[in-house]
This record gives C-alpha cells, sequence and structure tokens, in this order.
C-alpha cells in the first residue's frame, strides 16, 4: 500500500497550531469516520435528505454551535460561535453536499448501503464528513484559545446538488449572508489519497439539462408506413446531435452532448406516439454554449423535416462553470504545499468537464474548489458515480486538515 505523505512540522514558533490541528483532527478521526459510515450506510437521494439533514444538525446541536436546518428539512448551516472579536462581514463558508445517488451499492464492506438502489458514488458522504471534522477542529481549538487569531467561519452542508438545486436553495435560505467568501472541495479517486488537485479560473463545465420531446403518429409494429415512428426519430437525432454538435464547433473548443435517458413505448410490437430524451449538454465557454445550443435546435428541426414527426427541444435547469478565484485557490495550494509537501500539490492542466452547482454561490462571492485524492491506487480504484466507488479513509483527515487550516490562514490576512 502506497504510504500517504507525512505532514510536515516546522520550528514550533511559528507552526504550533499547525500541530494543534493536526492533533485535534487525529484524536477526533474516529468520529469522523463514524460520521461517514453512518452516512453511507443510510443514503437519501437529492430532494429527501431529510434524515442525513436531522442526523447532522443533531451533532451541531450536542456541540451546543449556532445551528439551523435548510429549507424544508433538508441541508444544515453551522456557525462559529460569536465571540464579537471578528466582523461578521470576514467570515468564510465551508461547503459541503450530502445527496446521495440513485445506484445500486455492491460493495461488500460493513457500511454497505442499506437502501436498495440508492447508495453515495460521488463522495458527498465524505465531503459531509470532512467538514465535520474541520468544524469540529476549529471550534475545540478556539475555545481552548490555540488557534493564533479569532476565526469566524460557517459550515453548509447542502442538499440536493445532483440535481443543480440544492446551492439555489441554500443562497435563497440566507447561507451567504454576512459570508465574504467561499471554499469547498471534492473527493477524486483518480489521485492518491494524500494529494491535492488545484486549477485556478475555469474549474468545470456549465452544464444545461437538455429535454427533447419527439411527438409521432403511433401504430401497429407491423405498418411502420401507416405511422410517423418518434423512436426512429429518436434514433436518427440522437446519431445526429452526436456526429454534427461537434462537427460545428472548433476542435480546440470543449462541447460535450450526452443523452442519458430514453422513454418511449409499453409494447414491443406498438409504435408509441411520443419518445422523451434527455440529457445534458457541457460546455467551457458562453459563446460556444450559444453556438450548440442553436445547432441543436436546427438540427432537431432537420430531424423533423425527414421524419415528419414534431420535436419539442427544451433546456432546463442550467449551472454555469465554476471559476476559482486566484487569490483563494493560491491560499489553498499554500497551505496544501505547507501540510503535506509540493510534489502532493498538483495543478490541474485542464478543467473538468463535469459541472458542480458550487458555481451557484460564486455568482455573489468569491470561492474556489479543490480536487482531493481518496484512492490508494488510482489506476485501479472505481471511478466516480460507480457501483464500487469508495474512499481510502485516510483522505478524510487530510480534507479536514487542509479546510481548518484555510480558515486559519484566511483570518490571518
Amino acid at each position: 500500500m502506497k504510504k500517504v505523505p507525512r505532514v510536515k512540522s516546522g520550528q514550533p514558533s511559528s507552526v504550533d497550531w499547525h500541530d494543534r490541528i493536526d492533533a485535534t483532527i487525529k484524536a477526533n478521526f474516529d468520529r469522523i469516520v463514524a460520521l461517514r459510515r453512518h452516512l453511507h450506510a443510510h443514503p437519501e437521494p437529492s430532494h429527501e435528505e431529510l434524515a442525513t439533514s436531522l442526523h447532522l444538525y443533531q451533532q451541531f446541536s450536542e456541540m451546543e454551535l449556532p445551528v439551523r436546518m435548510g429549507p424544508e428539512g433538508r441541508g444544515v448551516i453551522v456557525d462559529s460561535r460569536d465571540d464579537g472579536e471578528v466582523p461578521q462581514s470576514r467570515r468564510l463558508a465551508l461547503r459541503a453536499d450530502c445527496d446521495a445517488l440513485r445506484i445500486a451499492d455492491e460493495k461488500q464492506v460493513a457500511y454497505h448501503s442499506q437502501v436498495a438502489g440508492v447508495m453515495h458514488a460521488c463522495g458527498h458522504d465524505a465531503h459531509s464528513a470532512i467538514l465535520f471534522g474541520a468544524v469540529v477542529a476549529l471550534d475545540e481549538l478556539a475555545q481552548k484559545g490555540d488557534l493564533p487569531v479569532p476565526v469566524q467561519w460557517r459550515g453548509i452542508f447542502q442538499p440536493a446538488e445532483e440535481t443543480c438545486c440544492g446551492a439555489h436553495e441554500m443562497t435563497a435560505a440566507g447561507a451567504l449572508e454576512e459570508v465574504e467568501a467561499i471554499l469547498a472541495l471534492h473527493v477524486d479517486p483518480t489521485r492518491a489519497t494524500g494529494t491535492i488537485g488545484v486549477r485556478p479560473g475555469i474549474f468545470t463545465a456549465s452544464c444545461d439539462d437538455m429535454r427533447l420531446v419527439i411527438h409521432g403518429r403511433g401504430g401497429h409494429g407491423a405498418r411502420p408506413h401507416l405511422s410517423k415512428d418518434p423512436i426512429g426519430a429518436a434514433a436518427q437525432l440522437i446519431s445526429t446531435l452526436y456526429q454534427f454538435v461537434p462537427r460545428a464547433t472548433d476542435s480546440q473548443d470543449a462541447v460535450v452532448v450526452s443523452i442519458g435517458q430514453i422513454r418511449g413505448g409499453e409494447n414491443p410490437n406498438v409504435i408509441p406516439e411520443t419518445v422523451e430524451l434527455a440529457g445534458t449538454l457541457r460546455t467551457l465557454d458562453h459563446s460556444v454554449r450559444e453556438q450548440a445550443i442553436d445547432q441543436i435546435c436546427a438540427l432537431s428541426k432537420g430531424v423533423e423535416e425527414i421524419t415528419g414527426t414534431k420535436i419539442e427541444v427544451r433546456f432546463e435547469a442550467s449551472i454555469p462553470s465554476v471559476y476559482n478565484d486566484s487569490h483563494l485557490n493560491s491560499l489553498v495550494g499554500r497551505a496544501a504545499d505547507e501540510m503535506l509537501g509540493p510534489d502532493q500539490l498538483q495543478v490541474m492542466p485542464r478543467a473538468s468537464m463535469g459541472s458542480e452547482d458550487f458555481a451557484v454561490y460564486l455568482d455573489h462571492v468569491p470561492g474556489v474548489m479543490f480536487r482531493l485524492g481518496c484512492a490508494v491506487d488510482p489506476s485501479v480504484a472505481p471511478g466516480l458515480h460507480t457501483p464500487l466507488f469508495d474512499v481510502d479513509e485516510r483522505c478524510l483527515a487530510i480534507g479536514a486538515n487542509l479546510l481548518a487550516r484555510c480558515v486559519v490562514e484566511w483570518a490571518i490576512g
């Protein structure tokens, strides 16, 4: 097993508070792991995170921290104790997500999902546990007077990230009131535990949910010439979009169209009246996005003409790109460098074509997201959104430690 890089220690006069954070995270590591395993065993999909939110709320209520539930009992917002020493406007928010995916857990582990067809396949259980660990460390050290400066922080445990709704809901509920900046991380099974991935500027793609409804004329499967087959039109449309949207875009500009859902028909010998396609459009540039939307609409019109169907094109939920603030990105990089060493800090050469509704917060305050390595061996680790996904739990301590250090570094200024 590959060893995790040892957290460095420097001169006691300058890094005492770093050592105290290290020791506090280590002392609470079993609590952090226990929370992660509880959440993994009891996952709730987007918009159903009631028990998850209540469990998180109870953790902070027992610590007697200022805590409140999110809208409709989903999500949690917890604040540092107000000692009056730090202006509220200097509050730094830390965000984690807590929803799961409708994927069946195939791992053979003690904390295997107990909910059929639902699991934490994107690491949101780990994100919540990491943020919990950072909150515990910051609060314990603040109460002991063991931090170099007073700090003001907010923990945002967000629901419904997978459906791109949760950040909007939490923002509307006041999650960013009196917040000056925000940080978040995402576990990354393509990186080894003990490594960090950072990137200034564009970090993720924008994402538009796309729905295409093909209206035809149903009929008997034996006589397709008497119908206007929406299934045949759907097949033609998918092929056309996959081939010609990229061909209409500069090859140096990223654009990805993916259809993830097809609904149509009830019987094998009946041509249905309608077929519905759902998918996503992902881009890194606003002008490319607009061009791709126009091209999708034009291609749909073309398929209409050759199939005799009517195609309704709708672009629904839209999430912009995550754009990492350069100052905050440097802050994370410096903290990771000091904690893990420069060899473990990796600058990501290109943006991810995945999307993140963390971008919604960045419409209001500057922020940064970074990748946290979570694999013992990235070459064989199951990927995100797969039935065997898991994390090397040593990454929980690393993530909590780094978030706590960033809060202090932010307060030091």
